[in-house]
């Protein structure tokens, strides 16, 4: 009876803990793994720890450890936080792993009961980028407008940076006090610039004219006798039909050489709304949501493993309503990580890898618990029509027309290919309108593809734009 005793107490200890600790209403399950365990790091791809715990320098808590974050407010929309009584980010999604009470660190926890070792978590390693994650949200608070950022590896779909402002640092929610933690949340829920919400995955905004990368590639999808040098409708002023509303270019400039033609490469470098309305409503709103689609909208379930909002393409009920949702607007929404999706997957011959965020998983005995592999996500269009929808973007950058011709190669040392954009979000007032930037360097063996959007910030080329450069030089070292 005692042996029989004895192995069903060991059993219950190296064997059972996860599956007891997930069981509802169980309080103790937070308490002990802070009170006896060590929750493991989170680290990024370059070894940088952005969280961690150490043991606590109250000599009267009854928590053995802190959590500590490494320049929070950087990493928070990452990280997310650990608390008394909840966990967000990373924090969140892997905690079983951190705390160890994961069913894959069963071994190694009754190994370490034999012998007498302190249970310690997993360490979660990210595929983050310190460099250009500092880039993204330092140039994001240098701007001061709300937004968000997000850099991928358009090869694999690795998150290189997510990045989001206002932010909050999780420290101050690692308190061991339940009054003072309680305080800090309170401040946190009620500040009107909400630093609690992940913008760069939870916002969705209006995509204006980076949803061009989409139009074209429908366009040349639909239309293999198309290429960037065929002459395309671009008039200056173009009535919608079955309205009276004419639909202008930026400042009501003509497109091209205003003779009414222009080669589809010159009409998006410059960004001519005429001409990519006109082409909307020629291909419908069916054919531009199956494209979209395929870049990631429409997709409710996806996960990095965190939760990602919903980008939407709506068909619209009529062609005048067609026209305007294939220049990004009426009720096209994007998060920042779509407008990384848009490029990363023209830069990669028209694949489009599934992102994500976690690397590694390794025990606390440096054995390896998980490694993620990449793995496609869709593929939105071929090679060829990849091909020639990289090329239009690098005419935005470096032609002298394009929208975004200050970006060029001899400006920032490197070519990027790009789109920007500006939308209306329904204030009535051009400065508020919200800037957007979708773009991948270098152009000849891309690396890095970046998705920017800054809540009213106006033109894409000069709130949006510059903060891609900035997480594009960090990332390739390029002074």
């Amino acid at each position: 009876m005692f042996l029989l005793l004895l192995i069903n107490i060991n059993y219950l200890q190296a064997f059972e803990p996860a599956s007891l600790a997930d069981k509802p209403g169980n309080s103790r399950a937070f308490y002990a793994s802070q009170n006896d365990n060590e929750r493991g790091s989170i680290v990024t791809s370059d070894g940088v720890t952005i969280a961690g715990s150490r043991p606590s320098a109250n000599p009267n808590d009854s928590i053995k450890y802190q959590r500590y974050y490494t320049n929070g407010p950087v990493y928070a929309p990452v990280t997310g936080y650990d608390t008394l009584f909840s966990q967000t980010g990373i924090e969140g999604t892997e905690n079983s792993l951190l705390s160890g009470s994961n069913s894959a660190l069963t071994v190694r926890n009754f190994i370490d009961l034999l012998t007498g070792k302190p249970r310690k978590g997993a360490t979660v390693t990210l595929t983050i980028n310190s460099r250009a994650q500092i880039a993204a949200y330092n140039a994001l608070a240098a701007l001061g407008k709300p937004g968000g950022v997000v850099a991928i590896d358009p090869r694999t779909g690795q998150i290189l940076a997510l990045a989001t402002y206002p932010s909050y640092d999780p420290s101050v929610l690692a308190t061991h006090d339940g009054k003072q933690l309680n305080t800090v949340d309170k401040a946190l829920l009620e500040n009107k610039s909400q630093p609690l919400l992940n913008r760069a995955l939870q916002e969705t905004f209006p995509p204006g004219s980076t949803f061009k990368i989409v139009t074209s590639s429908a366009l040349l999808t639909q239309n293999p006798g198309v290429t960037p040098q065929t002459n395309v409708a671009s008039p200056t002023r173009l009535t919608l039909p079955q309205t009276t509303h004419v639909l202008t270019n930026d400042n009501g400039l003509p497109c091209g050489d205003g003779s009414g033609q222009a080669p589809l490469l010159t009409a998006f470098a410059q960004s001519c709304d005429t001409t990519f309305a006109q082409i909307g409503e020629t291909l419908g709103g069916t054919v531009l949501n199956a494209m979209a689609s395929k870049f990631g909208m429409n997709n409710p379930g996806l996960l990095i493993p965190l939760g990602v909002a919903q980008s939407n393409y709506v068909v619209p009920p009529s062609q005048a309503l067609t026209a305007f949702s294939a220049i990004g607007q009426f009720s096209d929404t994007v998060t920042p990580l779509q407008e990384a999706m848009f490029a990363a997957a023209i830069a990669n011959g028209g694949t489009l890898m599934r992102p994500y965020l976690v690397q590694q998983v390794i025990a606390s005995d440096l054995s390896t618990v998980q490694t993620m592999s990449q793995s496609v996500l869709d593929q939105p269009v071929s090679a060829t029509v990849a091909s020639e929808v990289a090329q239009m973007m690098l005419a935005v950058v470096q032609q002298p027309d394009g929208t975004a011709a200050q970006y060029n190669a001899s400006a920032v040392g490197v070519q990027i290919a790009g789109k920007t954009g500006t939308a209306q979000n329904g204030v009535n007032n051009s400065n508020l309108n919200d800037a957007a930037f979708s773009c991948f360097a270098p152009f000849g063996n891309p690396q890095i593809a970046v998705g920017v959007i800054i809540q009213g910030g106006g033109f894409g080329a000069v709130a949006a734009a510059p903060i891609a450069v900035q997480v594009i030089k960090a990332f390739l070292r390029i002074p």
